[in-house]
């Protein structure tokens, strides 16, 4: 029997054994490891690289005091926002708008709007039209993370406020929200909550190089193309603002689009630095790869466009940290100061929790008024304002633009675009020799060599033959639990790395071990595995979006230890068996030094990275999401590569 086929027999009836109960449970670091949230391994290792980061656009910001200067810093992140959500890649494609109903109100109408952002992919909207002769100073206002969309009561009451107030306003529903959920349930009606629906959605498109916010971007300026195209609405008075996840958009489509001579983002402006502390990343919309080690913090938003009028809008009780959000401000009031221009830039603190709640809709009304109307004046909410039904907002038929005919979902548009990459990279990849194709890989994840150093821990309670120990892999820490059988020969070693994690493999292995003549078995937890793994306190993955923003990713770090640990073996035959989302680190690190391997073997991995654009798993293969990978080369590229014995479980 040849030994990959002894291996594969081996690892299934470990499987079969899984479940099955064992007196020894190997906790092998230290009790209070990764037991305080703040300071768990890896939120201390990204901490530590990102604070490097702020710490030094810090020094950059002190050294712009002149125009010039300013204007160098502008451009270098305009063109770095852009470049990293692959802005210029979306379709300039006919909106095709249509009105599909009209509400007729006191002083104004609400016309029911859809247009396509991209060819059969719908937006709903309304737009809020005053009477009278126009054309109107126009304000866009994408939605927060409201589960009804543009139907939110406090949205509807900012819209109103401003309409009553002489302004053109069209709000519309995020992808993910509203009439615009990609994931319906038998009934036709959104199948999970805003944020949940995001996590899913914002895998697939880093792959791509875009990110989630790369649609909703896209999403936002196709939204200012049609509320300027229409003859009510001078498209040289235009603003933009919204709250929470619309304020996140506000903050974007400002800093991007040129058009936006006003904006006030509401309960989204803090810094990275507390943020990603308290409460944590946020959603996928508003993670951009590599913004940390780019430079490109909160206030930049508004510097970026400086020294146009921003009003920051916040509120005290807010879990967007405050002291974070007048930090920003001060930063952006100093910059707007050296341009001359220090009015153009304030702030709006409301003693309210999270929400566009009524001074910030108040507040916003007057500061479009003063900038866009060139009228200052007091603007007071009337308590006559009362929110429509939702059902009496709705712009599609049935209530959710993917009942339109032949309408298209994300899922759809991440598929046709990751089918046009493969067509576009395979001539280029194809034409790489062996070692140009290494030289790819590690230049793309950023590869370098870490240093390893393995120290054995002391047991009383081990059964024979078992030893643990405790590698250091550059800054991290990873448990290895080993088990030699005295009779063998120990001329090979069998690593298991199980994305369960050291306990949870070992017990599923360890009455096969005892059935088959393997002599050497080891068991390490890689990054984020088993003992290592971070507790959530934010969302699933929080720590993968931190690494994202650094410009780096966690397949990065785990090539690095497998890599590592393989040199570390000294020559002996390794045999090495992987599962889940483990996988794809070891087909990297068997391309890029294939001699350390003697075989492998995968069990539930990912076939592919394409295979993910359809997937709507709420958490699986995240860890193994690369930005812009698949520009480059998908993991059944690396197969062909491999020299030794490839065997995939499923």
């Amino acid at each position: 029997m040849s030994r990959l086929t002894f291996l594969s027999l081996f690892l299934l009836s470990a499987f079969s054994a899984a479940g099955q109960e064992h007196t020894f449970t190997p906790r092998i670091l230290p009790p209070d490891f990764n037991q305080d949230r703040e300071q768990q391994m890896m939120r201390s290792y990204l901490r530590e690289k990102a604070h490097k980061h702020f710490h030094n656009r810090r020094k950059k910001l002190e050294q712009l005091d002149t125009p010039e200067k300013i204007a160098a810093y502008q451009a270098e992140l305009r063109a770095f926002f852009r470049e990293t959500v692959d802005l210029d890649s979306f379709p300039q494609s006919p909106l095709s708008p249509q009105v599909t109903g009209i509400l007729e109100r006191d002083g104004y109408r609400v016309e029911k709007v859809l247009f396509e952002s991209q060819p059969g992919f719908h937006v709903s909207a309304n737009l809020y039209l005053p009477e009278g002769n126009g054309p109107f100073p126009g304000i866009l206002h994408p939605c927060g993370h409201s589960e009804n969309g543009k139907a939110y009561e406090s949205y509807q009451l900012a819209n109103q406020l401003l309409v009553k107030n002489g302004f053109a306003v069209l709000c519309y529903d995020p992808i993910g929200q509203g009439e615009r959920k990609q994931l319906l349930n038998e009934k036709g009606a959104g199948l999970l909550k805003s944020t949940s629906e995001h996590q899913i959605l914002g895998r697939a498109p880093v792959l791509l190089g875009r990110g989630l916010a790369g649609y909703m971007i896209h999403d936002g300026i196709r939204a200012l193309d049609y509320l300027a195209s229409r003859p009510e609405v001078d498209s040289e008075r235009l603003g933009c603002t919204g709250n929470s996840g619309g304020g996140n958009m506000t903050a974007f489509l400002m800093a991007l689009d040129p058009r936006i001579k006003a904006a006030a983002p509401g309960c989204f402006i803090t810094t990275l630095k507390i943020k990603n502390e308290r409460p944590g990343p946020g959603d996928p919309e508003q993670i951009l790869f590599s913004q940390i080690a780019a430079g490109l913090d909160h206030p930049d938003f508004a510097i970026i466009r400086a020294p146009k009028p921003t009003l920051i809008l916040a509120a005290t009780n807010d879990f967007v940290p405050i002291e974070g959000t007048w930090d920003a401000f001060r930063q952006a009031k100093r910059i707007y100061g050296n341009l001359g221009y220090p009015e153009r830039i304030d702030l709006i603190e409301a003693n309210e929790k999270h929400g566009y709640s009524r001074l910030l809709r108040e507040g916003a009304a007057r500061f479009f008024s003063r900038w866009l109307q060139d009228r200052n004046t007091e603007i007071i909410e009337p308590d006559s304002l009362q929110p429509e039904k939702e059902e009496d907002l709705l712009a599609s038929p049935k209530g959710q633009v993917l009942s339109l005919p032949e309408e298209r979902s994300l899922f759809d548009l991440n598929a046709a675009y990751a089918t046009h990459l493969k067509k576009n990279r395979e001539a280029k990849w194809n034409s790489m020799s062996l070692e140009e194709k290494r030289s790819t890989i590690r230049k793309l994840l950023n590869i370098e060599d870490i240093k390893l150093t393995q120290t054995p821990i002391a047991r009383r309670d081990l059964p024979p033959h078992h030893s643990t120990s405790i590698i250091k892999a550059g800054r991290l820490t990873l448990p290895r639990l080993d088990i030699t059988r005295p009779d063998g020969k120990k001329e090979a070693t069998y690593l298991v790395l199980d994305d369960r994690g050291i306990p949870a493999a070992y017990k599923s292995y360890q009455q096969s071990l005892d059935a088959h003549d393997i002599t050497q078995v080891s068991f390490i937890d890689l990054c984020d595995i088993g003992e290592t793994k971070t507790s959530n306190w934010r969302f699933y993955g929080a720590d993968w979006a931190i690494s994202l923003m650094l410009g780096e990713s966690f397949l990065k770090y785990r090539v690095e230890e497998i890599l590592a640990i393989a040199r570390a073996e000294s020559g002996k035959p390794l045999h090495l068996f992987a599962t889940g989302e483990l996988a794809p680190a070891v087909l990297h690190a068997a391309v890029l030094e294939p001699d350390l391997f003697s075989s492998i073997t995968l069990h539930k991995s990912i076939h592919s990275w394409e295979d993910l654009m359809r997937k709507s798993d709420p958490t699986p293969d995240t860890h193994t999401v690369v930005h812009g990978i698949l520009h480059h080369y998908d993991l059944p590229d690396l197969k062909e590569l491999i020299p030794c014995p490839l065997t995939q479980l499923q």
